[in-house]
C-alpha cells in the first residue's frame, strides 16, 4: 500500500472512532439475523449508547409517514421543558388545521382544547389535525414548525432527514432513513412526560364522544413496549418506531417500507426480541456517585471537595461477555477557587481489557470560594492547635 493511501486510510479510521458515542461497549452489530426482514428498511438500537445492533439499508431515504410526528412531539416536550408551552395552555384549532385528512379526531374550526388533549390526540390516535394545531400553538405558523423541524433535525445529526409538514402526509421532498428515526427517537424518550399518554390503548376526548385507539399495537401486545408511533401511507407502506425496556435494557426499533401492517409488527417484535435474548445493559456508574473522595483545591476556604458522576454510564455487553471493568479518574489540575457546584472538574475514564469503552464527567460536589486573609489565619490557627494535639500524644 503506498503511503498516500495509507494516510488516507488513518485519516478516514480516525474520523470514524472520534464520532462513535462514549458507553459504547463490546457489543457489536450483527450482519445477519436468524429470520429474514422483508420490510425496505430496519435498524436496533440500544437507547442507552446509541449502539446500533442491526440495520438494512438504514441510510437510504424514504418516505416516513406519520413517523414524522416524533419530531413534532419532540418540539412539544422540548417547549413544555423550556416553560413556552404548559399542559393547560389553550388550542385554538384553525381552519387550515381542521382541514387535514387522513387519521384525525375530528377537529372542527374554532374548537378549543388544552395542549395536554391534543398532545393525546397525536401520540395516541396520531391526529394530523392535532398535530397542526399543536404547531401553530406552539411557533404561531405551520411553516415556521416546520423550519424548526428541519433545524431541530439538523442539531440531532440527521443528516439524511427533511420535513415538509408535521403530519407526514404525502409530499414531494419529505423523507428520512431508519437511522435518522431512531435518533429523533431516541431524543423523544428523554422525556418523561411523553410516557404519560404513549402507554394508553383506548381514551376518549369530547367527554367520551370521540374514541382515541393506540395505533401501535405492540403497546398492548409486546411485553415492556411504551411507544413510540406508528405510520402508514400508500407511499410509504407500513412504517413504525417501537421502544420497549426490560430492566435496565430499552432498545428502539424501527421499521420503514413494511408490505402490511402484521409485518411491520412482526418485524418490530423480532427485532426487539433478538436484542433483548442477546443483549444486556450494565449500570457501570451512577448519577451522582461519589468517585473521587478527596480532590485538593487552592486558594479556596476549604481544601477539599468530593468528585460526582456527572450522570449515569451504561455499557452494552453481549450476554455471557465480561463484565469486568476498570475506572480511572483524570483530575483537571490543579484546581483553584472559585469553584461552582456541578462545575466539571474531571472524567472518569471506564476500561475494558485495556480500552476505553466510555467515559463520563466529574463535577465538584460543593462550592468553593475563595479565601479571605480571616480564612488563612483559621487554617494557619487550626494547624498549629493540630500540631499542639499531636505533641501531647
Amino acid at each position: 500500500m503506498s503511503t498516500s493511501r495509507s494516510v488516507v486510510l488513518c485519516w478516514l479510521l480516525t474520523a470514524v472512532f472520534a464520532f462513535m458515542p462514549f458507553g459504547v461497549a463490546a457489543a457489536q452489530p450483527v450482519a445477519e439475523l436468524p429470520f429474514a426482514i422483508q420490510s425496505k428498511a430496519a435498524l436496533l438500537m440500544d437507547y442507552e449508547t446509541g449502539t446500533v445492533l442491526y440495520e438494512k439499508n438504514a441510510h437510504e431515504t424514504l418516505p416516513m409517514a406519520s413517523i414524522t410526528k416524533i419530531m413534532t412531539l419532540l418540539l412539544a416536550m422540548e417547549a413544555i421543558e423550556d416553560g413556552r408551552l404548559k399542559l393547560d395552555d389553550p388550542v385554538h384549532v384553525s381552519e387550515y388545521a381542521a382541514s387535514m385528512g387522513g387519521s384525525t379526531v375530528f377537529l372542527a374550526p374554532g374548537e378549543t382544547f388544552p395542549v395536554s388533549t391534543i398532545l393525546e390526540s397525536v401520540i395516541v390516535a396520531s391526529a394530523n389535525d392535532g398535530s397542526v394545531a399543536l404547531a401553530e400553538k406552539i411557533y404561531g405558523s405551520h411553516e415556521l414548525f416546520v423550519q424548526k423541524m428541519n433545524e431541530r433535525a439538523q442539531q440531532l445529526g440527521m443528516k439524511n432527514t427533511h420535513f415538509v409538514n408535521c403530519t407526514g402526509l404525502p409530499a414531494q421532498n419529505h423523507y428520512t432513513t431508519a437511522y435518522d428515526v431512531a435518533l429523533m427517537s431516541r431524543e423523544l424518550l428523554k422525556h418523561p412526560l411523553f410516557f404519560k399518554w404513549s402507554t394508553i390503548w383506548l381514551d376518549y376526548m369530547r367527554d367520551g364522544k370521540t374514541m382515541l385507539v393506540n395505533t401501535n399495537k405492540l403497546v398492548r401486545f409486546y411485553q415492556g413496549c411504551d411507544g413510540i408511533k406508528t405510520g402508514y401511507t400508500e407511499q410509504a407502506g407500513h412504517c413504525i418506531s417501537a421502544t420497549a425496556k426490560r430492566g435496565n435494557l430499552r432498545l428502539i426499533a424501527v421499521i420503514l417500507g413494511a408490505p402490511t401492517s402484521q409485518i411491520r409488527f412482526s418485524e418490530a417484535s423480532k427485532l426487539l426480541d433478538f436484542g433483548f435474548a442477546n443483549y444486556e445493559s450494565v449500570l457501570v456508574i451512577k448519577k451522582g456517585q461519589i468517585v473521587h473522595n478527596e480532590i485538593p483545591v487552592t486558594g479556596g476556604r476549604v481544601s477539599r471537595i468530593m468528585g460526582l458522576a456527572a450522570d449515569n454510564l451504561s455499557m452494552l455487553v453481549s450476554k455471557g461477555a465480561s463484565k469486568e471493568f476498570t475506572k480511572e479518574v483524570q483530575i483537571s489540575s490543579p484546581l483553584r477557587a472559585p469553584i461552582k457546584q456541578g462545575q466539571k472538574v474531571g472524567v472518569l475514564v471506564v476500561k475494558q481489557d485495556g480500552q476505553e469503552i466510555g467515559r463520563v464527567d466529574v463535577v465538584a460536589s460543593d462550592s468553593v470560594e475563595v479565601a479571605g486573609v480571616f480564612d488563612y489565619f483559621r487554617k494557619i490557627f487550626n494547624n498549629w492547635l493540630k500540631r499542639q494535639a499531636d505533641g501531647e500524644k
